[in-house]
């Protein structure tokens, strides 16, 4: 897999990785995998107002390159229905919000699929049950990759919030995590300039609407990014 952000025709190796999520239209994850995300998000937890129907999540992923990650986002959901939604769509990866167990999680990989596990900590012990051992290989952890959301009171995510970003780089030093949270075209470089996570994950900052992406917002994301981190040294791991 190539692991560049392309902008109208500029390629570099050096920048973030970047997944959109809250995905509903063709068009929005089009130009999201063409201005260069590595990953594309789709919610499927009916309450949420980016929620999208597998049928049609199906259709966008189709048409969508073989190497983009496409991510199905689920809110304790249970085994069956994250099976025949992954399956229905077409999706490389589940990305779960709830309240699903490490025990839960180690299940589901052991049946082949590729996890990524959302937290919403408050403290560094809200994350005691994930971390693992430093050292170990990515592809040994239980999930391989943690979100790091806002915790915001009664919500599972998408509320627009910024989280702790102090608290995310403590823990951005022990696992890759993928930073969420209030994330937006002004403030997603300094995030990833002060955190250092293995990835940036945006949703309501590059909206028009809830579910509907703002083509300037996105357009403007990648490019602040390429400006602001252009003299980053190459990845090492260009093949996630």
């Amino acid at each position: 897999m190539t692991e560049t952000l392309s902008l109208k025709g500029k390629t570099q190796t050096n920048l973030p990785r970047i997944k959109i999520c809250g995905l509903t239209r063709l068009s929005d994850a089009q130009l999201a995998s063409e201005l260069g995300a590595f990953a594309l998000g789709f919610v499927f937890y009916p309450p949420s107002p980016r929620a999208v129907a597998p049928s049609v999540a199906a259709q966008i992923v189709a048409q969508l390159p073989e190497h983009v990650w496409k991510v199905g986002v689920f809110v304790n959901a249970d085994a069956c229905t994250l099976r025949q939604t992954a399956q229905t769509v077409g999706l490389t990866h589940l990305q779960l919000h709830g309240n699903e167990s490490p025990e839960f999680c180690a299940e589901l990989m052991a049946e082949g699929f590729q996890l990524i596990k959302a937290l919403r900590p408050r403290s560094i012990a809200d994350f005691a049950p994930w971390q693992g051992a430093s050292e170990e290989p990515r592809e040994n952890l239980c999930p391989p990759y943690l979100l790091l959301d806002a915790a915001v009171p009664g919500v599972w995510g998408g509320s627009g919030q910024t989280g702790d970003w102090e608290l995310a780089h403590s823990l951005a030093v022990l696992r890759p995590v993928f930073l969420a949270g209030g994330l937006n075209p002004d403030n997603a470089a300094a995030a990833f300039q002060q955190v250092q996570p293995w990835a940036l994950d945006l949703s309501s900052g590059v909206e028009a609407k809830p579910g509907q992406k703002d083509p300037q917002k996105l357009s403007a994301l990648f490019e602040n990014m390429r400006i602001s981190c252009s003299d980053l040294p190459e990845r090492k791991d260009k093949n996630v």
